[in-house]
């Protein structure tokens, strides 16, 4: 499954990679809100939560919906601006409309064609149903609901304070050392660009990230099957210290394309992709694949040894060793007239992170 940016036609302008102190701030906030995501910023996290006053503490919880399960569109720029004052002034020339769409697509978890027409600002029916769906997932998503609606001024108002407090309270201290790590992960993307190509830079955001073999469309290895075009206003690259493992992607209809990445640290190795992912998922469904693995655990195998250890046929054998080479978790190694098969155990023990990783993006 991929989400496809459609970039035909367009300027090399159009195509940009810029930090964005709102994007960053809305990466910290769900790291906030979802701590066992990002393990390794758990200390962080917590000495944030320790340290934070009561009233930003409360109203974090009481707009966490705007950024926790997935972020508002409105929260990740495509024009990204040098300080959060700036892009939150912004975020307040948005029409409601869109930005109470954008709040209840987080808030609601519902389809967005179901909240986006009739508007649930004019439409009863639609308000009823976006107060539904914001009801099934809790009172505290239906309270947020209720005032959206009924006073969205309120409401974006006391969001942008929430968010000049969360400033106040840890966003700038974090964000000084932040900068520093995006700007040097903006230079090597432009550099890249530059000497090797755009398809060089997009493989460099992420292995999840790729440049279609027409150079028409940018590929992004993600859990959905979605299209968005980047015609009229381009598409933004936001690299991101706080996101990781996160590919978050703006691509609603009357968005400009945003892609937010997290930048590249030593040591971990670049994400499998979902179809990979599946095919492995795929090969290890069948009894008798499990069975031949079983055996491979204990060292390299012919086809031949192991259809006797097991009763089959060799036939049957080759046909279940395929399935498990074309998932990549088979090595083979002739020695004379044989072939040994050898199980790659480091892919299959991180299959179970690789799928989460997966999911996650």
């Amino acid at each position: 499954m991929t989400l496809r940016i459609d970039i035909s036609g367009l300027p090399p302008e159009g195509l940009r990679f810029a930090a964005s102190p709102l994007a960053e701030l809305t990466a910290m906030l769900h790291v906030l809100a979802e701590p066992e995501h990002h393990p390794h910023l758990a200390d962080w996290a917590a000495d944030v939560w320790a340290g934070l006053a009561q009233e930003p503490a409360e109203r974090l919880r009481e707009a966490e919906f705007l950024w926790r399960s997935s972020q508002a569109d409105f929260l990740l720029p495509a024009r990204p601006r040098r300080t959060l004052a700036e892009e939150l002034d912004d975020v307040d020339l948005i029409d409601d409309e869109a930005y109470v769409t954008a709040a209840l697509i987080t808030t609601c978890g519902g389809n967005r064609a179901h909240l986006a027409a009739p508007s649930p600002l004019t439409d009863a029916s639609a308000r009823e149903r976006a107060l539904d769906l914001a009801q099934a997932r809790g009172p505290r998503q239906e309270a947020f609901a209720e005032r959206l609606l009924a006073d969205p001024a309120a409401v974006r108002a006391r969001v942008r304070h929430t968010l000049e407090l969360c400033a106040d309270a840890f966003f700038d201290a974090a964000w000084a050392g932040a900068a520093v790590r995006l700007a040097t992960d903006l230079r090597l993307k432009n550099d890249l660009r530059r000497r090797q190509g755009l398809g060089a830079a997009l493989a460099s955001v992420s292995g999840a990230v790729a440049l279609a073999p027409d150079g028409d469309c940018v590929v992004v290895d993600k859990l959905q099957d979605k299209a968005t075009s980047a015609q009229g206003g381009g598409v933004t690259f936001i690299p991101s210290v706080f996101n990781r493992p996160h590919l978050v992607v703006v691509h609603a209809p009357g968005w400009q394309p945003v892609v937010q990445y997290p930048v590249a640290e030593p040591g971990p190795a670049e994400p499998v992709s979902l179809e990979t992912v599946t095919l492995r998922l795929e090969a290890l469904s069948h009894p008798v694949r499990l069975r031949l693995l079983r055996t491979l655990a204990r060292g390299p195998h012919t086809t031949r040894e192991l259809a006797h250890a097991w009763e089959l046929s060799p036939p049957e054998v080759s046909r279940h060793l395929a399935v498990l080479r074309r998932a990549g978790l088979l090595t083979t190694e002739r020695d004379g007239r044989y072939v040994r098969y050898t199980l790659k155990l480091p892919d299959l023990t991180a299959l179970g992170s690789d799928l989460l990783a997966a999911v996650l993006r």
